[in-house]
């Protein structure tokens, strides 16, 4: 499994909750473009349309810029393939809990290019403060333990 594009800001933004892993409907020459890495997640999220799970806001720039299509849009609406279990699950967590659901990183599995997919919870200033602190607490732990082991 390679992974193509991280959405970096996701565990520093959000509190994930729930993941899932789905296919991703793209054009032939967004697939080029994806599988060389080409791919960028920042600010993107799923939105679901009529019980079908889109992926917004992501940029696909053409694979070769020349030959593209005078009407591409790089960051057009990209459906998500998932079980129909998976879809009703998303929907009743997104309406009733008001959750967000986040793209994590997209990858292939074989010669098919994967979505992951998860229902979180928007994190406030105080909790990405909270956080951090935390990080830094347990590197200091991490670096003390390390000096005495040598």
């Amino acid at each position: 499994m390679k992974s193509l594009a991280r959405n970096k800001r996701a565990t520093f933004d959000y509190e994930v909750l729930d993941t899932f892993e789905g296919g991703l409907m793209l054009l032939g020459t967004e697939v080029k473009s994806v599988k060389e890495g080409h791919m960028s997640l920042k600010g993107a999220f799923v939105t679901i349309h009529n019980e079908e799970p889109f992926l917004t806001n992501a940029t696909i720039p053409p694979w070769q810029p020349k030959n593209a299509p005078d009407d591409y849009d790089p960051t057009r609406a990209r459906k998500v393939l998932l079980k129909k279990s998976e879809i009703k699950t998303l929907i009743g967590a997104k309406q009733n809990q008001g959750l967000t659901i986040i793209p994590i990183r997209v990858y292939t599995k074989g010669s098919r290019v994967k979505i992951e997919i998860a229902l979180a919870r928007g994190k406030k200033k105080y909790d990405k403060k909270a956080a951090k602190r935390e990080r830094d607490i347990q590197r200091e732990v991490d670096r003390a333990l390390r000096g005495k082991d040598d």
